[in-house]
């Protein structure tokens, strides 16, 4: 996705159409790395021209433009051979009903061929992100916890070794999709995690970019209904999506999970995540994303927020821990250990994983959250304001600020952060 700032509108419909047009034009030339560089020039020509006047169909003009410059590109290659390169130009641009088929498996086509052998999870998550998710680099660099020019430099290495390895547009063989599985499902779950809770802009939420991610969730899990992780993701997906009404007010300010009026949660979301949740399990092989998904769905059936079962959620912290080592894990179960075992517990957690994430946001967060409800107000405020300085995100960055302002005034309140015990709080980041 370009990384050109334009008209919030504008870059919404890029951040949507974007992926699909990556995809249509892959299926089409049978060729992801030239696709994906014809797209990306495609956005940003969008970028310039859109704020003219938006096409009426704007992944149609997307496609058309990407064809347009894959085509000119094979033309201007000199090693072609002339053969070739009729082919190309006999390829155009897809037809109008071709364009118009992006909600068929050519997405997830893309996961999985993002998501190839010949790439390390580690190369092939960010390049997934990317072409179908829409992500920027800083964005993907975030969730990595690593530098921009770090993720830059994995992702074309990525682009390059998919393209020597021979990686061509087209669904792979049955045992070939399974093998894949891990690192699609590790895509789609940080898709959501930023759709959710956005790691930079104006926006707390992406509501465009979790909505695709559990599109192709539901596709994958058609594919491989035997396979309860996939099940359990989706089931996840949509325990925590449920609560996303909630999650903001009509200003657009984060409201905390203990302040959310649970009347505005959807209701059939969590019946499906729950059922979903619970045939899963019923299977015996249970792994990290059945445990997140049983998590979220303790925090929606709680009546209140007093009524959480926070020992139901320690303890299912405890099964992840022994199945991940993953930091993000241990700041993430704080908030519930504190809630069973004592504030001093709770930081205690906290200070184990900023070990390894360092000066994260989020460690300050949860830091301040705690500080908070052992009544310490001043530490709080300084977390909280430590946290704000370091979050890239405005809306949470405003509400970090605000409660500090609100703490530093002596107003009581139990913030109640949104919410370090489950994804809604940037879940289990990848490690590097």
């Amino acid at each position: 996705m370009t990384e050109a700032r334009t008209d919030p509108r504008i870059e919404r419909l890029l951040r949507e159409q974007g992926p699909r047009a990556l995809a249509i034009v892959a299926a089409h030339h049978g060729d992801f790395d030239g696709a994906e560089d014809a797209v990306q020039e495609a956005l940003l020509a969008a970028a310039q021209q859109w704020p003219a006047g938006i096409p009426d169909d704007p992944r149609a003009w997307l496609v058309t433009v990407a064809s347009r410059r894959l085509v000119d590109a094979y033309r201007s290659a000199a090693a072609r051979r002339r053969r070739e390169r009729e082919t190309w130009e006999d390829r155009a641009a897809p037809a109008a009903d071709e364009v118009g088929h992006g909600d068929s498996d050519d997405s997830l086509t893309l996961v999985l061929l993002c998501c190839h052998p010949a790439l390390t999870p580690g190369a092939a998550i960010p390049l997934t992100l990317r072409a179908v998710g829409g992500l920027s680099t800083r964005e993907i660099a975030a969730a990595f916890l690593v530098p921009e020019p770090t993720m830059a430099q994995r992702i074309s290495r990525a682009k390059a070794t998919l393209r020597a390895a021979g990686g061509r547009f087209e669904p792979p063989p049955d045992d070939a999709r399974h093998e894949r599985m891990r690192s699609a499902l590790h895509v789609l779950y940080l898709m959501f995690n930023e759709g959710y809770l956005a790691s930079e802009g104006d926006e707390l939420v992406r509501p465009d970019l979790a909505r695709e991610a559990i599109r192709l969730t539901r596709m994958l899990q058609s594919s491989l209904p035997d396979q309860p992780e996939v099940a359990g993701l989706l089931a996840l997906m949509l325990l925590t999506e449920a609560r996303r009404p909630a999650r903001v007010d009509a200003a657009g300010r984060l409201v905390p999970l203990s302040e959310q009026d649970r009347r505005r949660w959807t209701p059939a979301l969590i019946a499906e995540g729950v059922v979903l949740l619970t045939d899963a399990m019923r299977r015996g092989d249970v792994g990290e994303y059945q445990l997140q998904a049983a998590v979220a769905a303790v925090h929606d059936q709680a009546a209140t927020y007093a009524a959480t079962d926070w020992r139901r959620i320690a303890g299912l912290y405890r099964a992840l821990a022994r199945l991940s080592d993953n930091p993000m894990i241990g700041l993430n179960s704080a908030v519930a250990i504190a809630m069973t075992d004592g504030i001093p517990a709770g930081l205690a957690a906290t200070d184990a994983a900023a070990a390894v994430l360092g000066d994260h946001h989020r460690v300050h967060a949860v830091r301040a959250h705690l500080h908070e409800l052992g009544g310490d107000a001043e530490l709080a405020t300084a977390e909280f304001l430590a946290a704000a300085a370091r979050t890239a995100n405005e809306a949470e960055r405003r509400y970090l600020q605000d409660t500090a302002s609100r703490l530093a005034s002596g107003v009581p309140k139990n913030s109640g952060i949104d919410s370090p015990t489950d994804v809604e709080n940037g879940g289990s980041a990848p490690t590097p």
